[in-house]
């Protein structure tokens, strides 16, 4: 009897141990690698979006590039972590390039994956040869709020609490009315709402408020590689306040596009492909 309970003990906490190690070691993002090129090419969805945002573009550049397009955790139906982390989400894309021995890579990003983008060329500098942006600031905030400052601990709770509180048709209404502010292409609108449904919804308000509070400003100084800014048209009507922000990014080359919204390779497609060509060559 003695003996069955010890094994008993032994088992339940075997299972508790590889339980917790799972959640803490949990994937931040899944990859999906396609293409052939020498120069490796590494691509960041924005807010909730599925790599698959990053398709026409991959198809575009898979002849020249080896493409790693990556979806992050609890985004687009993948499986959430426990305690996400916007830091140790691009920290975990720099051991991945190291890990395999990914030489120095193009990093594309668009929305909260170029901000991400900056993050990544700003604290390894040594790992990126060049950095595309896709419609990300260094501190969004600012563009609202120009006292903005980021919180050192900020409280997320009440942001998650609200999220994972809705019914699922609420949140499905949500996204219906949000996305055609950020996307004019109609083509693929439901696709990216149905992204966003499929997110995780305590990953989708924590990664908001992570975002949210964050402020690259001064930590892209360190930036030393090229970098091409790609921004929606609205932004060219306040140049001043969007460029203020890029002031210590000394490699920028900032370019707005001409027509759409925050979806930029989707709404303005030739544009966007002209301004990555010259880029990249």
């Amino acid at each position: 009897m003695k003996k069955s309970f010890f094994l008993f003990i032994l088992i339940a906490l075997t299972a508790l141990y590889y339980n917790v190690f799972a959640q803490s070691t949990s994937p931040s993002f899944k990859v999906d690698i396609k293409g052939d090129g020498k120069q490796a090419l590494i691509l960041i969805p924005g807010f909730a979006c599925s790599g698959d945002v990053w398709e026409e573009t991959v198809q575009h550049y898979q002849h020249n590039y080896k493409c790693y397009i990556l979806t992050m955790a609890g985004f687009a139906g993948t499986p959430a972590q426990t305690s996400p982390d916007l830091q140790k989400w691009v920290a975990d894309i720099a051991a991945y390039i190291r890990q395999n021995k990914i030489d120095t890579p193009v990093i594309m990003g668009h929305s909260m994956g170029g901000g991400m983008a900056l993050i990544l060329a700003a604290t390894h500098p040594e790992l990126i040869s060049k950095i595309v942006v896709v419609d990300a600031l260094p501190c969004l905030m600012t563009m609202y709020n120009p006292a903005f400052k980021a919180q050192e601990h900020l409280d997320c709770s009440a942001m998650i609490n609200s999220m994972t509180q809705m019914n699922d048709a609420q949140f499905y209404q949500i996204q219906k009315m949000v996305i055609p502010q950020l996307l004019a292409d109609t083509a693929h609108l439901e696709q990216v709402v149905q992204w966003g449904v499929k997110s995780d919804r305590k990953t989708f308000a924590d990664m908001r408020c992570q975002y949210g509070n964050t402020d690259m400003r001064n930590t892209i100084t360190t930036i030393k590689c090229p970098a091409l800014i790609l921004l929606e048209p609205s932004f060219a009507s306040v140049k001043p306040a969007v460029e203020a922000q890029f002031k210590n990014l000394l490699t920028a080359n900032m370019q707005y596009a001409t027509k759409g919204l925050h979806f930029i390779m989707y709404d303005d497609k030739e544009w966007y492909f002209q301004q990555t060509d010259n880029f990249l060559k």
